[in-house]
């Protein structure tokens, strides 16, 4: 674990809109801790450090909640649909050793060949991994590759200790060439121009 997931985490007690309100007005974020049979624990977790860890997918945090340590995994974060305020944090109870179902972002590395473009199928694959060996992203090379070529969830190559859980025949990257303008598409592009120096001429 590193030390920027260490998080000094509150109990609280008070409940409500109100409350949530004021919390994260003190630069703190509501949050409930819950899995593994436990009771759910409300806590308060500071605002601007866990801000930061959770730009990473599935971030796992290591809690001290009153001298207790606990592990625990990032399952949703619900923002303000307008600011992007971070409003709650449901985390879920993780221990050492223990696998977890999680969605890690696909990255495409490399070039394909001369003239084609890269369409990317899905954007994400579900594994499962170790708890505390979940990998920020999964890696798929695209070098060299000819149109017509194509790579599923079977043909990604996981990190160790992980299995897929999505299905193995998804389309995951697919390699075509760009269809060339027709007339019609040539037209309308000139109307555009046409249209954009009429305006341009008007003021």
């Amino acid at each position: 674990m590193s030390e920027d997931t260490k998080v000094q985490a509150e109990l609280r007690e008070s409940f409500g809109k109100g409350f949530a309100r004021r919390l994260r007005a003190a630069g703190k974020i509501p949050a409930v801790i819950y899995g593994h049979g436990t009771e759910p624990v409300h806590v308060a977790l500071p605002g601007h450090q866990v801000s930061l860890i959770i730009r990473r997918a599935n971030a796992l945090l290591e809690l001290d909640i009153e001298g207790k340590g606990q592990l625990a995994l990032v399952k949703d974060v619900q923002r303000d649909p307008v600011h992007q305020i971070i409003e709650h944090i449901d985390l879920l109870v993780v221990k050492k050793g223990e696998k977890v179902a999680i969605d890690v972002p696909i990255v495409v590395t490399g070039e394909s060949a001369a003239g084609t473009i890269v369409n990317l199928d899905a954007t994400t694959l579900s594994i499962e991994a170790e708890a505390t060996h979940i990998p920020q992203n999964i890696e798929v090379s695209v070098e060299g590759l000819e149109e017509g070529a194509h790579i599923t969830g079977a043909d990604v190559k996981l990190p160790k200790g992980s299995t897929l859980l999505s299905d193995p025949e998804v389309l995951v990257v697919a390699i075509s060439v760009p269809a060339a303008p027709t007339e019609d598409d040539e037209a309308e592009a000139e109307g555009e121009a046409t249209e954009a120096a009429e305006e341009a001429a008007a003021e």
